[in-house]
Formats: C-alpha cells, sequence, structure tokens
C-alpha cells in the first residue's frame, strides 16, 4: 500500500490548496433602481430583471 513516508509539513499542505477559497460576488449595478445585485438575478429591492418588473416587492416602509 502507499503511505506517506513523511509527514506533510503545514506549508506543503498550504500550498496545495491555496486555489481552494471562496470566490467574490460580482455584483453590477441595477439599471433600474441603482442597487447593487447579481449579475443574471432578479433585482432584490425592485423586482425589475432584463427591463420588466418580475417579481412584485414590497416596500420597506408599509
Amino acid at each position: 500500500m502507499a503511505v506517506p513516508a513523511r509527514k506533510t509539513s503545514k506549508t506543503k499542505k498550504r500550498m496545495r490548496r491555496g486555489h481552494i477559497k471562496l470566490a467574490t460576488l460580482n455584483l453590477a449595478p441595477c439599471p433600474n433602481c441603482g442597487e447593487l445585485r447579481k449579475s443574471h438575478v432578479v433585482c432584490p429591492s425592485c423586482g425589475f430583471y432584463d427591463g420588466r418588473q418580475v417579481v412584485a416587492v414590497k416596500n420597506a416602509n408599509n
């Protein structure tokens, strides 16, 4: 059986895992209201997507 001859050091382990990390969100301003939102997703603040209202959003003032 293949067994490591030596213990893998913290440095080697961290170098190997260097590319494993969380990616940052790609946020773009909503063309309707200007608030930041994820690309290709309905705007949570105004409910618009691709120039038309898709979801009815309740106002925070009510």
